[in-house]
Parts: C-alpha cells; sequence; structure tokens
C-alpha cells in the first residue's frame, strides 16, 4: 500500500508541537520525513516509527521530572511523542497500573519468592492496555487536527477509542468483527459512538479501513492503528516505563507479553533500551518471551521453525484479543525474541482456561483471555526449561476478564444451594 498523504484538513507539520518527536524514521531503510498522520515509508514501503531527540536531557533531572509527575503515562510524558502540557488536556489519563508480587502464583509454577510479578493493566480506565496506546493517539489526532477517531478492534480497542472519543469531545466510528464476545460489544458502544461490525475476521476488518483512509469519505479520520500507528504504538512504550520504575529503576530479568500484532512486545523493547541509553536503569541482559494461543499462533510456528518469514493463519481460539492472524510486526517480535535470548510459545484453549483460573485462585486477579494466554505461556516455559524461576520475571495481564466471561462460564458458579439454615449449611459440608 501506498503511504497515506496528510489531509487538507490538518495541520501543517511544521506547526506540530509533540514535545521531543523530531520526525517519522523508517525502521526498514531509515528513511525520514516530517510528522505528519502516515504510517509507511514512502521509499520502501516498510513501518514508520518516531524519532526523538533526547540530547538535552540530564538523567537525574529527568529522573525526579518523571517522578514528580502524575500517576499516570503522562509522567513520562518528556519521553513520548505528546506536548508538555498533554496532562491539562481532556484524556482518560490511564497508566500507573499496579505491578503485583505474586508469590501464591509462584509457589504454584515453582518459581522462586519475590521473583515473580504481574503488571495488571486491567485497572486502566476501559480495563485494558489499549487505554494507553489511545490515549497517545488522541494526542496526535488532535495535533493533525482530525475530528472523527476511528480504529479496526478485535473489541478492546474498539472500547478505548469510545471512551478517549466521548472524554475528548471527538466524534468516532469503529470497525470490529461481528461474532466478537457481546461483553466487548457492549462496552464498546455504551460511549455513544457509532460501532460497525464487519463481516469477517480482524484481518478483514483492517483491511477495510486501509481502504476507507484513501477515499474520500475517510477524509478527517484519524484511525489509531493505521494512519496514527507511529503515535499510537509509542503508548505501550509506557508499560516498559512503569515496570521499571515500579521495581526500582531496574530492568527485569525476564518479561513475557502476549502478541496479537506484536506491536506492543516491540514497543516495550523500544522503551527498555530508550530507558537503558538515558541511563535511568543499568544496562543489562533481559529476555522477552512472546505469548500466543495455539489457535493463532503464525509468530509461534515461525519461531520454532527457525523462519523470519510469519506466515498468516485463520484465527480459531478464545482469546480474540490476540486473534490476528497476519500480525504486522511479527517478523520483528522474532528479532527481538532471537536477540534477547527469549523465545516464542503457545497454548490452547484449555491451557488458557486453566491459567486464568489458576491466576485468579492465587492471586485475585481475573483476567481476560490474553492473560490466561501469558500465565499458560508462562507455565509451559518454566516446564520447558526456557524460563529461569531464579530471576526477576514479569508476566504482563493486559485485560479484565469481566470482558471474557463465556470463557469460564460453562464450569464456574455456585459451590453450593442451601437453606437458610446451619444444618443445610452442614449437610452441604462448608462448615470443615
Amino acid at each position: 500500500m501506498a503511504a497515506q498523504t496528510v489531509a487538507s484538513t490538518t495541520n501543517s507539520a511544521d506547526t506540530v508541537d509533540l514535545g521531543p518527536a523530531a520526525a517519522l524514521s523508517c525502521r526498514e531503510c531509515g528513511h525520514r520525513v516530517p510528522l505528519g498522520p502516515v504510517f509507511a515509508c514512502e521509499e520502501c514501503f516498510g513501518p514508520l516509527e518516531i524519532a526523538y531527540d533526547f540530547s538535552a536531557y540530564d538523567t537525574e533531572e529527568l529522573r525526579k521530572l518523571i517522578e514528580a509527575g502524575p500517576a499516570n503515562i503522562w509522567r513520562y510524558a518528556p519521553l513520548l511523542p505528546v506536548p508538555a502540557d498533554v496532562a491539562d488536556k481532556p484524556n482518560i489519563n490511564p497508566g500507573w497500573t499496579k505491578l503485583v508480587q505474586a508469590d501464591n502464583l509462584a509457589r504454584e509454577l515453582g518459581v522462586d519468592a519475590g521473583k515473580l510479578f504481574v503488571k495488571d493493566d486491567s485497572g486502566n480506565p476501559t480495563h485494558s492496555f489499549k487505554d494507553r496506546v489511545v490515549a497517545q493517539a488522541l494526542e496526535a489526532a488532535r495535533a493533525f487536527g482530525f475530528t472523527t477517531l476511528s480504529c479496526s478492534s478485535t473489541g478492546n480497542l474498539a472500547g478505548a477509542v469510545g471512551a478517549a472519543a466521548a472524554r475528548a469531545g471527538f466524534r468516532s466510528c469503529v470497525f470490529i468483527p461481528h461474532d466478537l464476545e457481546q461483553g466487548k460489544v457492549v462496552m464498546a458502544a455504551v460511549y455513544g459512538g457509532e460501532l460497525v461490525g464487519i463481516e469477517g475476521n480482524y484481518d478483514d476488518v483492517n483491511r477495510f479501513c486501509s481502504e476507507l483512509i484513501g477515499d474520500p469519505a475517510g477524509e478527517g479520520w484519524g484511525f489509531v492503528n493505521v494512519n496514527l500507528r507511529p503515535y499510537y504504538a509509542e503508548g505501550s512504550k509506557t508499560l516498559a516505563y512503569e515496570i521499571c520504575e515500579q521495581l526500582g529503576w531496574k530492568l527485569p530479568d525476564q518479561l513475557v507479553v502476549p502478541i496479537a500484532s506484536g506491536s506492543q512486545l516491540t514497543k516495550i523493547d523500544k522503551g527498555l533500551q530508550e530507558l537503558i541509553k538515558l541511563g535511568l536503569v543499568e544496562d543489562r541482559p533481559y529476555k522477552i518471551f512472546g505469548a500466543q494461543a495455539e489457535g493463532c499462533s503464525p509468530v509461534s510456528v515461525a519461531y520454532k521453525a527457525g523462519h523470519d518469514v510469519v506466515r498468516p493463519q485463520k484465527p480459531d481460539t478464545i482469546a480474540k484479543s490476540l486473534a490476528i492472524g497476519n500480525p504486522a510486526d511479527g517478523p520483528y517480535v522474532l528479532d527481538i525474541a532471537r536477540r534477547t535470548g527469549g523465545a516464542v510459545e503457545d497454548v490452547n484453549d484449555e491451557q488458557i482456561v486453566d491459567a486464568i483460573k489458576l491466576l485468579a485462585r492465587t492471586e485475585g486477579i481475573f483476567a481476560e483471555t490474553a492473560g490466561g494466554v501469558t500465565v499458560g505461556v508462562t507455565r509451559k516455559l518454566i516446564e520447558n526449561g526456557l524460563l529461569d524461576p531464579t530471576l526477576t520475571t514479569v508476566v504482563l495481564n493486559t485485560g479484565d476478564g469481566l470482558k471474557t466471561l463465556d470463557a469460564v462460564a460453562s464450569d464456574t458458579g455456585l459451590t453450593a444451594t442451601i437453606r437458610p439454615n446451619l444444618d443445610s449449611f452442614r449437610e452441604a459440608g462448608l462448615a470443615s
């Protein structure tokens, strides 16, 4: 697809204030273009990402500035493509979610005490990590003069876009596969924007959105994960920033990250590398492990086969938020897993459900199916000797289990039904 150009309704690139963001740079050939709502390199059609100028920063002054910032992602505004006054603008202000020391889960998995953590992003405003990337994309949409916020989504992103648009006074129109979980449909629709079901899977939805961007009907539309993708993706870096700050400005030894498009994993790695280069954390090795559902595991299959190319799959899994059969960042995930000494693994639907229940039973965290994937893969990596149980490990839970109740509903319910008296209580075996 040809690179998209800035619509005539947007601001001129030389008037855009996006803080330390200096340009867009191609990840493949390094070609640079001015900041704008473009996502593909005009030279080689590779993906564009944000290039920064951090040269003026003093390490200790930057650390103090961050620590004095708000308890959300805008504490990291000096490292993001946003204006300095971003915290004063109407936004959903996600982030600074809990990093839970998961000692109960650690005992179950055979991990040393004090070494296992769950980064629980279900505490964000719409209960998934997508609030981070949408909050970032919203600021780019503002800068470029867009009036409609849109996306292609497997569910969580649709809700995040709807909420952010409502808060900021934007129109929203989002597109989803027609057969999503009902809970996610309701959550996306409740914010009052337009919600459109597309007959097909996520990859069909994404292709349609790409066509709409090139049509006059899409003028003035900011698609957070298409023409605003370089900015949107930077929101995932804040997971890396928070994890390191919450660990006392230290890198974790190992991270287990779910893979949908693969963007989250690649940006977490980018965030860790930026902290190293800025001197905010000590430079030492870390490993990143990718987690997929077996029913949609193109990156895992490629990794295990030793391939550099990711062959698309048709998704068939309960983990619908990860059901992207043709992940755009798949090849980059392979590079990072191999460079850091990590791996990419997958688990089946039964293992996903077991892992959801395990995390809930041990740590009181009810994860959606993507969290079941990361916990299930963590267990499998330990069993296979790929993940070291003596090292500091962070497992990501990216969403709330209330969004995917159907996954565990069939065999989860009342322990007993009793009459309102003590004899009935004892007869049910509940007194012991």
